[in-house]
C-alpha cells in the first residue's frame, strides 16, 4: 500500500468512526451537559477521539511495515499513546483519582522515553550539551505536561484538532525545507487521524473529543518532537514553538492558579482562549485565529529556528506576544 493510500484511508476511517460513537453517545446519554463552568450552551456527545486514537494506532504498524518509521518509535509511541488513551477512557466514563492518572500519566512518559532513548544532547549557545538523567527527568516531566496541558486546552469546539493538524502541517514543513524528509510521515498521519474527526468537531461541534483524544494527542505531539531532537536537537525548539499557544496558555493559567491557592484539577473557564471566546462570542473565530497564529506567526520563526538560528531568541520572540495576550485577558485570575 502506498503511504498517501494510508493517509487517505485513516482520513475515511477517523471520520467513520466519529460518525459511529457519536451515534453511539447519542444512544447511550454520553453527553456532556453545559453548566456554569461549560464554554458550550448545547448537550453535546463526547468521547470522540477514540476515533483519532483508534485510526492512528491501527495505522501506525503500517507506516513501521514502510520502513517510514522505526521499530523503536513504533513501540515507544504505541504503547505510551494507547496507556494514556485507556485512563482518558476510564475517566470519561466514570472517574479515576487523581493521582491515579498521574501515575499512570508518569508510566507511559517513561516508556516512551525508553524506547525513544531519553532526551538527546541539545545545543546550548553554540555547544553540545548532554543532561543525562537530569534531561531524561525533565523530558519526563514535558512529557506529562504536554498531554495534560492538551487536556486542559480541549475547551471549545475544534481548538484541540485545529491545534494538532497545523502543527503537524507546519513541523512537516520545516522537515521539507530542512531536508529532514524521513520524519514527516509520523505528523502527518496524526493530522490525518484528526482530519476525519475535525469534519465533526468544527465549531458548531457536533461531538466532544473527551480526556482520550486530549491526552493522546499531548503525549504523542510531546514525543514526536523527542523523536525529532534526535535526528537535530535544534528541531525540538521548532516543536516548542509551534506548540507554544497551547504551552504557554496552559502554563500561564496553571502558575497563575497556583499563586491564587485554586485546586488546579477543578474544572474552570480562565484560560486565555476560554475568555477571548467570551468576549468574540464565538467558538470559530478563536479556533480559526490560532490556526492563523499558527502558521503566520509561529510557523516562520520555528522554520528559522530549525534552519539554525537562535532557539532563544525564537522563543522568546514566539512566547512574548502569546504571555503578553494571557495577561491582557487575566489568564486564571477570571472567569469572565
Amino acid at each position: 500500500m502506498s503511504v498517501w493510500w494510508l493517509l487517505l484511508a485513516v482520513i475515511a476511517a477517523s471520520w467513520g468512526l466519529t460518525l459511529v460513537l457519536r451515534r453511539y453517545a447519542l444512544a447511550k446519554s454520553l453527553i456532556d451537559i453545559p453548566n456554569e463552568r461549560s464554554s458550550h450552551s448545547v448537550p453535546t456527545p463526547r468521547g470522540g477521539g477514540v476515533a483519532i486514537v483508534v485510526s492512528f494506532l491501527l495505522a501506525l504498524p503500517a507506516l513501521a511495515g514502510l520502513d517510514l518509521l522505526s521499530p523503536a518509535a513504533l513501540c515507544g509511541l504505541f504503547v505510551s499513546s494507547l496507556l494514556v488513551a485507556v485512563i482518558g477512557f476510564a475517566d470519561d466514563h466514570g472517574h479515576i483519582a487523581a493521582r491515579w492518572r498521574l501515575l499512570g500519566h508518569f508510566m507511559a512518559a517513561a516508556w516512551a522515553l525508553y524506547w525513544l532513548n531519553g532526551l538527546p544532547p541539545l545545543e546550548v549557545l553554540g555547544v553540545s550539551v548532554d543532561l543525562g538523567w537530569f534531561g531524561d527527568a525533565l523530558a519526563l516531566v514535558y512529557l506529562v505536561w504536554m498531554l495534560n496541558l492538551y487536556n486542559f486546552m480541549d475547551g471549545i469546539d475544534g481548538l484541540a484538532s485545529a491545534e494538532a493538524i497545523s502543527v503537524c502541517a507546519a513541523i512537516c514543513v520545516i522537515y521539507w525545507f530542512t531536508g529532514f524528509t524521513a520524519l514527516v510521515w509520523g505528523p502527518l498521519l496524526l493530522a490525518a487521524a484528526v482530519a476525519g474527526f475535525l469534519f465533526w468537531n468544527f465549531p458548531p461541534a457536533r461531538i466532544f473529543m473527551g480526556d482520550a483524544g486530549s491526552g493522546f494527542l499531548g503525549i504523542v505531539l510531546g514525543a514526536l518532537a523527542i523523536h525529532a531532537a534526535w535526528a537535530a536537537p535544534e528541531l525540538l525548539w521548532s516543536w516548542l514553538i509551534l506548540l507554544g499557544v497551547f504551552i504557554v496558555d496552559a502554563t500561564w493559567t496553571l502558575i497563575t492558579r497556583l499563586i491564587k491557592g485554586d485546586k488546579i484539577y477543578q474544572a474552570h473557564r480562565s484560560h486565555t482562549y476560554q475568555l477571548a471566546s467570551r468576549y468574540f462570542k464565538s467558538h470559530k473565530v478563536i479556533t480559526l485565529s490560532i490556526v492563523v497564529i499558527n502558521l503566520g506567526w509561529l510557523l516562520p520563526l520555528a522554520m528559522w529556528v530549525g534552519a539554525g538560528g537562535s532557539w532563544l531568541i525564537g522563543i522568546t520572540l514566539a512566547y512574548a506576544p502569546l504571555c503578553l495576550m494571557a495577561w491582557k485577558f487575566k489568564a486564571g485570575k477570571t472567569e469572565g
